[in-house]
């Protein structure tokens, strides 16, 4: 194999991996809440997306119920060592794109203020509790949204 038939496929591979995407279901118990994503609005209770993975990113989420107060924050992502095995193997730079991708199921509890997520249907949940910080910068994002939508 010539060395620009490698450079070739390396650059395949490394854009395959790249495009990598994982599908997740996010709801609420209240019918009423309205959920938004990050790059995905969707004013619905309950969301399904299919989500690009991602190194350093977040997918900050946005829920609005009519007598409540928004509740903001960042979805937990989980870590896909698989990816990270090929990106050695095949093409390294990979990993900057590809190494954390959406849990397959979310539930976010407004009155809770507690995200909730499992890997497999009929699975036990674990919760999870938004940081002020992370809240904060989910609020900061879809306002600044709004403002430029206006």
């Amino acid at each position: 194999m010539t060395f620009f038939n490698r450079v070739s496929l390396a650059i395949l591979l490394g854009g395959l991996l790249a495009g990598c995407s994982a599908n997740t279901t996010i709801s609420s118990p209240s019918e009423t809440a309205k959920i938004n994503l990050k790059d995905v609005s969707r004013n619905q209770s309950t969301v399904q997306q299919e989500l690009p993975t991602t190194s350093f990113g977040n997918y900050e989420f946005e829920v609005m119920d009519e007598q409540k107060a928004p509740m903001y924050g960042i979805l937990p992502l989980k870590f896909n060592g698989g990816y990270l095995a090929l990106d050695i193997l095949l093409f390294a730079p990979g990993a900057f794109f590809n190494l954390r991708e959406v849990y397959p199921y979310y539930e976010i509890d407004h009155d809770q203020g507690v995200v909730r997520y499992r890997s497999e249907k009929g699975g036990e949940w674990t919760t999870y509790t938004p940081t002020q910080e992370e809240a904060e910068r989910a609020r900061k994002y879809f306002a600044a949204q709004k403002s430029a939508s206006q």
